[in-house]
């Protein structure tokens, strides 16, 4: 009798932990599903506007064309030591059920694609793969994942490539049809931190292309019928050629030294490589040949550089020299330069009306402003300081001797746009006669049991007809899109790790 009753008792205990089991799967899964079946934000949002509104995903967030392309093959990839994901969900009778394959196919048909996708969308939070149980539950426990799934460790780490393409997708990916895009052009993410670069199609304010196999990718530009991209890879030391509908790397050049950023000659012929590590260059790579053909030796770290507008002339700013080398294209010599108090960081340029190159608009260490600088002349003009408030950011962030890092001249000429950490905003400038307009504040970022902090706003790009200004929020792993005419918060799109450097692509 009494063994009788232990063992009751013990088939009770049992019963309420699988019981309870079952509820946190059924919380999970129900938490999952109404993400994906909840009302949709809308993808703008104005400055000012609460946390969860700036964060929220874009509307339609799950891209039908990427799932069936690039996330069903996972599901059907035979991994080494493990079995199919669908041999195992198949089955009818699981959660996450896949739609049996026809006879002899080996892939499904759009209607049955169109299930599978609704299944796995009731899977997975928007915009959060750590949220998601398609990429937690498979993902081993050492790594971020569940402690048991039925089915295995499918991936042993969160940098496994099917692992990234999912969370790729869940964070809203979506297909570059073709290469080609509604507006004409792509903005380019380069992400510091991390070993990927983001494609924005701004006709969408969506992801459609992510380029790996990048360490620490620092600048970017691109030949002049698109058909190429250059990044400097810091990593590899080296100026690594993509190619832009692939989004493969086709080549690796291996440069004179460590590199930061890069520009590219007007006819295309010349890359223009800054060179970081001492004693501090410009590479200068040969676009036909693919080879480095030069070093132009400057004798200080270069950080920056950029060719002007009329395209005579490169300029490379130095942090540690605190210096602006100006060199001529035609003689790949060094013409002239400009000392400063403080380091060199971002650059702008305006124009004189025949195209010539009128003033450089130049960021400093510990200025949350910029300096202006007489291009004929050769010197120092002015110095412009942004007002007081917006303020009361760049302590937490531990950006006080970088406050400002991010500007740029709208393609039409006609405003000059520029970023601040101190007050988490962009300032707009009108030119040529440099009137503050206004300015539109980024989103806040919200760590844990801490006081809000700033998104760090960066690098500064524009969509071709000067409508759309966007902001690489670096503190905040996302990209701002700014509506130009009203200083409004179109979008924040999610990028990779600390994105920086960004441009954009205008195709021919």
């Amino acid at each position: 009798m009494k063994m009788r009753n232990l063992r009751k008792a013990g088939l009770a205990v049992l019963l309420i932990v699988a019981v309870v089991s079952l509820r946190l799967t059924m919380n999970a899964l129900a938490k999952a599903y109404s993400h994906s079946q909840s009302t949709v934000q809308p993808s703008s949002v104005d400055a000012g506007q609460s946390k969860e509104a700036a964060s929220a995903p874009s509307k339609e967030i799950f891209d039908f064309d990427f799932f069936k392309s690039k996330v069903e093959p996972i599901f059907l990839k035979e991994r080494p030591g493990h079995a199919r994901c669908y041999a195992c969900h198949s089955d009818p009778n699981r959660i996450f059920h896949l739609e049996p394959l026809l006879a002899g196919g080996k892939g499904w048909t759009e209607e049955q694609s169109r299930r599978n996708f609704l299944t796995v969308t009731r899977l997975v939070a928007p915009g959060d793969p750590l949220s998601s149980l398609l990429l937690i539950h498979p993902l081993a426990p050492e790594a971020g994942g569940d402690a048991f799934h039925s089915g295995g460790r499918q991936f042993a780490s969160q940098n496994d490539p099917d692992w990234l393409t999912l969370a790729d997708w869940v964070r809203g990916a979506r297909t570059a049809s073709n290469g080609k895009s509604k507006s004409g052009s792509f903005i380019y993410v380069t992400n510091s931190a991390g070993a990927t670069v983001d494609v924005v199609d701004p006709s969408s304010n969506t992801v459609v292309q992510v380029i790996r196999g990048i360490e620490l990718p620092h600048g970017v530009n691109f030949s002049p019928d698109g058909s190429r991209v250059y990044i400097s890879d810091e990593s590899e030391r080296a100026l690594d050629v993509i190619d832009r509908e692939r989004g493969e790397i086709t080549k690796k050049i291996t440069l004179s030294g460590r590199p930061n950023n890069l520009t590219i000659t007007k006819d295309g012929r010349r890359v223009l490589v800054g060179i970081r590590s001492l004693p501090g260059a410009v590479d200068v790579v040969d676009t036909s040949s693919l080879t480095l053909a030069k070093t132009i030796p400057i004798n200080r770290s270069i950080h920056n550089i950029y060719v002007t507008p009329d395209g005579k002339y490169a300029v490379a700013g130095s942090i540690e020299s605190k210096s602006a080398t100006v060199i001529d294209l035609q003689t790949e010599q060094v013409a002239w330069e400009v000392k400063f108090d403080n380091g060199v960081r971002p650059m702008a340029f305006d124009t004189n009306p025949d195209g010539s190159t009128k003033h450089i608009f130049v960021q400093l260490s510990n200025l949350n402003g910029f300096a202006v600088v007489d291009f004929a002349k050769r010197v120092e003009v002015a110095r412009v300081k942004f007002p007081d408030e917006p303020g009361g950011y760049g302590d937490a962030e531990v950006r006080f001797n970088t406050p400002s890092h991010g500007i740029g001249v709208a393609p039409n000429g006609k405003s000059l746009w520029v970023g601040s950490t101190i007050a988490n905003a962009v300032f707009e400038y009108s030119l040529p006669d440099l009137n503050l307009d206004g300015y539109c504040s980024m989103p806040n970022v919200y760590p844990p049991n801490h006081a809000p902090t700033g998104s760090v706003p960066e690098w500064i790009t524009f969509t071709p007809d000067s409508s759309i200004v966007y902001i690489s929020n670096s503190a905040a792993a996302s990209v701002s899109a700014i509506d130009a005419r009203t200083r409004k918060l179109r979008a924040v799109i999610s990028v990779g790790e600390v994105p920086k450097r960004m441009n954009t692509l205008t195709l021919p």
